[in-house]
């Protein structure tokens, strides 16, 4: 629980300052963490139910930096960071501000005192709060993903071009109706959870245990070591979840003569795309762009997290005084 350490008893945090300050944190994350993003969602595009050894437009993930920086310029590797950062705000301001209050309202469910930290409500609240964060962020999601996607130069996977995000936004909408922006949404909803129910309990769990052993609880160090571990942790559990998103996301799209309804050509669901991925491409298929997945949950991990508390005890401070101190138990 978010306690305050002062000469004078002073109230927690309410949940949307953690939801401001968690979504602030993300945006600086994001900005640093958007070019490996690009790099992933290419990658897991590239040659998609194709058989190994098949012809591929990248080789790794540092040809896509060269390619996409060669072709496209700044531009390119920053592709779909306006809608990215307003769906880190709506994300991560929920997994971060809304974790908290499920975890501690999990707890009285089952009888135990709100500063106790359990493993079974902590993964629980890192579930729901992620659920909440992906189903508010999934149209932004949405449009990051296919944004991400385009390149005029090195197509990879079905290609739209968008000339802003509510271009993206009003484009999807009008030709595939509500549904078209909840496109994807099942497969949202588990890559999510996956990740947040590791997230904060792995950062939560590391950074305990450092801190019983001599660590500063408000020391830098401490900070970065306990968010490696959870930026590793999330990227191991998370990865083949993202692989679904990303192709679920940007698959084509046709008319239903039936339903009249917008239904993709490839996937019916995320399960349908893992199996699919199986059988064409082997189990690796699964892990298409992990390197790069790295490269952007690790930093992004780390700078969100670390961020989020150097942010929460700098408004600590402001609102409350210099003598306040920001701490988690």
């Amino acid at each position: 629980m978010t306690t305050l350490t002062t000469k004078a008893p002073v109230p927690p945090l309410s949940t949307i300052e953690s939801f401001m300050c968690g979504g602030l944190a993300a945006c600086c994350a994001v900005t640093i963490s958007n070019p490996p993003e690009v790099a992933k969602t290419r990658l897991q595009l590239d040659g998609e139910l194709a058989k190994s050894g098949s012809p591929r437009v990248y080789r790794n993930v540092l040809d896509v930096f060269a390619k996409t920086w060669k072709n496209e310029g700044i531009r390119g590797i920053q592709r779909g960071l306006g809608p990215a950062y307003i769906y880190q705000i709506l994300l991560n301001g929920s997994r971060l501000g809304f974790y908290e209050p499920f975890r501690v309202t999990f707890n009285r469910m089952i009888g135990r005192p709100d500063k106790t930290v359990l493993a079974s409500t902590s993964i629980s609240a890192g579930v729901a709060s992620g659920a909440v964060g992906a189903a508010l962020g999934n149209p932004l999601f949405l449009i990051k993903a296919r944004m991400q996607a385009y390149s005029p130069a090195l197509p990879v996977g079905a290609q739209r071009h968008y000339k802003s995000s509510w271009d993206a936004l009003s484009t999807i909408f009008r030709t595939e109706g509500l549904r078209g922006l909840l496109r994807g949404i099942d497969a949202a909803l588990l890559r999510t959870c996956m990740g947040s129910s590791v997230q904060l309990p792995s950062y939560n769990l590391v950074k305990t245990t450092l801190v019983q052993n001599g660590w500063r609880s408000d020391g830098f160090w401490t900070f970065l070591a306990s968010s490696s571990v959870s930026g590793a942790t999330v990227c191991i559990v998370m990865q083949p979840a993202d692989t679904a998103l990303t192709r679920m996301y940007n698959q084509p799209t046709t008319l239903d003569p039936k339903t009249g309804k917008s239904v993709g050509l490839l996937y019916k669901n995320p399960i349908d795309c893992l199996w699919k991925t199986l059988k064409t491409e082997g189990p690796f298929g699964w892990y298409k762009g992990t390197v790069a997945h790295f490269l952007r949950i690790a930093p992004h991990t780390i700078v969100t997290l670390t961020a989020n508390e150097l942010i929460m005890s700098l408004y600590v401070r402001l609102k409350f005084g210099a003598k306040s101190e920001y701490r988690v138990v």
